[in-house]
C-alpha cells in the first residue's frame, strides 16, 4: 500500500486528524482517516498485593472510568516514555516510583490512529502530593488489591482497554521473572 495524498483535517493540543489517499497493491485507490497522537505512558503502581488507580470522567463515554493512570506530553511533544511515566505516575497520584520497569508496547487502535504507548511497573513506592492538570480536576485515586481490581474488570468497573492489557502485560511478567 502507498500513500498517494495526505491532508490534516482538524488539529488541537491532544492530537491531529488526517486523511490520507492510498493506492492498494491491485492498483485500486481509498482512503484511511487517522488520528494521530504522541506516544503514552501507562503506569501500573504495585505495592505488595495492591494497585493504585485513578477514575475520571471520561467524555467521549460521558461515564466515569477506573484505570492506571495515563498519559501523554502536553502540546503534542515527544518525550521520552520512562521520563514520562514518572511524571504522569506523580502528577495524577503523587506516587513516586524508586523502579519503573518496562513491560512492553500497546498500540491503542492501531484501525484508525498511530498512538502507541508503553507500560511501566512502578515499584518502591512513596506517597507525596499529586499536580494534576486542569482536565484532571475530578480525579480520583485509590488502592485495590488484585482480587478487587480483577471483580471490577468482570463486572465492567473497569473498562478501559489499555488497563485490561497492561495488566495482563503485568500477570506475563510475573510468570517468567
Amino acid at each position: 500500500m502507498r500513500t498517494t495524498s495526505s491532508r490534516e483535517v482538524y488539529a488541537n493540543a491532544w492530537m491531529t486528524v488526517r486523511e490520507d489517499g492510498i493506492r492498494r497493491p491491485d492498483g485500486s485507490d481509498g482512503i484511511y482517516g487517522v488520528v494521530d497522537k504522541p506516544d503514552y505512558a501507562l503506569i501500573i503502581p504495585l505495592d505488595g498485593d495492591r494497585i493504585h488507580l485513578v477514575e475520571q470522567f471520561r467524555y467521549p463515554l460521558g461515564r466515569r472510568r477506573w484505570e492506571f493512570p495515563q498519559g501523554t506530553a502536553p502540546d503534542r511533544a515527544e518525550v521520552d516514555t520512562a521520563e514520562l511515566a514518572a511524571r504522569e505516575l506523580r502528577e495524577e497520584t503523587g506516587l513516586r516510583a524508586a523502579r519503573l520497569t518496562d513491560l512492553g508496547q500497546l498500540d491503542v487502535a492501531p484501525g484508525m490512529s498511530s498512538q502507541r504507548g508503553r507500560v511501566y511497573l512502578a515499584t518502591g513506592l512513596t506517597a507525596g502530593e499529586h499536580e494534576r492538570e486542569p482536565e484532571e480536576q475530578d480525579m480520583r485515586a485509590a488502592w485495590f488489591d488484585r482480587a478487587e481490581f480483577e471483580r471490577m474488570i468482570r463486572g465492567g468497573a473497569i473498562t478501559d482497554a489499555q488497563s485490561i492489557a497492561a495488566y495482563q502485560l503485568l500477570c506475563l511478567h510475573e510468570r517468567r521473572v
